[in-house]
């Protein structure tokens, strides 16, 4: 194992490039929007409120329109816990609460699916995707139309989207073209700082309509509602190739997966339900899910050296943008 110098403060994407350039893929530089750190997420979560975000959440284009919280980034890596986020919005208005914390719940359901099924996250739950529409990259990720130019630019640029354009961008890739669902998630994960195996792979199987077996079709008339504008200067705004709605082919049911109904060994799923006491210990070990201050070990420890372990194999196979 080599150890590796402390990254220097202000200097992380120079770091990222002498040290881990052969594990990532994409261009250097960091988000152009997110920071990484206890003291950002304290901030971001700060200069939060939640007032309008029911409402405002699925709002797309212009940014000043949008209701989404943008936490997710500090969220997935435990910077920013979910009970932490949770409580943050005690006192708001009861419906915009109910909405956020609604979103918080699904991250906490994806974590114990992820944890319940492992692999199996990446096979279709209920149902099979569209069928595949022979469509080439180019026709997939087209970047003459306005919309997905502006969706696939926010993911590149800053390595994050609204939920909704997340949604628009599965659907078009899995539900209108067919194409591989799976290369869609991992393209998609590579590129988010808050890329989950766990919520992004879900996402994508509700989008699918492999997690319901109902389908979320993506066509211009949300554009025009979610993104007002977006269309006008668009190259193929007279020759649309989303203005109709999806070829709606009945899916094709699969047998479900039993541990969706029932975990046949919760405790084996849960993890320990005590702290295991094993000798004094010389270091702690964090993980990419629980970067943050709040980290139980990290707490409990506050004097010996916090570890982070990057694993080169996961790494060389995920091949991450820079920026994650």
């Amino acid at each position: 194992m080599t150890l590796l110098p402390v990254p220097p403060a202000g200097d992380e994407d120079t770091w990222v490039r002498e040290h881990l350039a052969d594990l990532t893929s994409g261009p250097d530089g960091p988000s152009g929007r997110f920071r990484g750190g206890q003291s950002a997420a304290d901030a971001a979560l700060d200069g939060f409120d939640v007032r309008g975000y029911a409402a405002q959440r699925n709002e797309v284009w212009p940014p000043q329109a949008r209701g989404a919280s943008g936490l997710s980034p500090w969220i997935r890596h435990g910077l920013i816990t979910l009970p932490r986020a949770w409580k943050h919005v005690d006192g708001g208005p009861a419906r915009d609460v109910e909405k956020f914390r609604d979103e918080l719940m699904w991250q906490e359901y994806a974590r114990h699916l992820y944890a319940r099924l492992g692999s199996g996250i990446g096979r279709p739950l209920r149902a099979l995707q569209a069928p595949d529409r022979g469509s080439s990259p180019d026709q997939v990720i087209d970047r003459r139309m306005a919309c997905i130019d502006m969706v696939v630019g926010e993911l590149e640029d800053d390595g994050w989207m609204v939920n909704q354009a997340r949604m628009w961008l599965a659907s078009h890739w899995a539900v209108r073209h067919g194409a591989p669902w799976e290369s869609g998630e991992l393209w998609m994960r590579r590129r988010l700082l808050d890329g989950s195996r766990a919520a992004n792979a879900l996402g994508w199987q509700w989008t699918a309509g492999m997690a319901t077996g109902k389908r979320y079709g993506f066509a211009r008339g949300q554009v025009e509602r979610r993104a007002p504008g977006t269309c006008d200067g668009c190259a193929l705004r007279t020759g649309c190739p989303i203005e109709r709605w999806p070829a709606d082919d009945l899916p094709v049911r699969v047998d479900p997966d039993p541990r969706l109904r029932s975990d046949p060994d919760p405790g084996a799923t849960a993890g320990p339900s005590a702290p295991e006491s094993h000798g004094a210990p010389e270091a702690v070990w964090i993980t990419a899910e629980s970067l943050g201050d709040d980290d139980p070990a990290l707490a409990a420890h506050p004097g010996i050296p916090a570890v982070f372990v990057f694993d080169e194999g996961y790494l060389g196979r995920l091949r991450p943008a820079p920026k994650r």
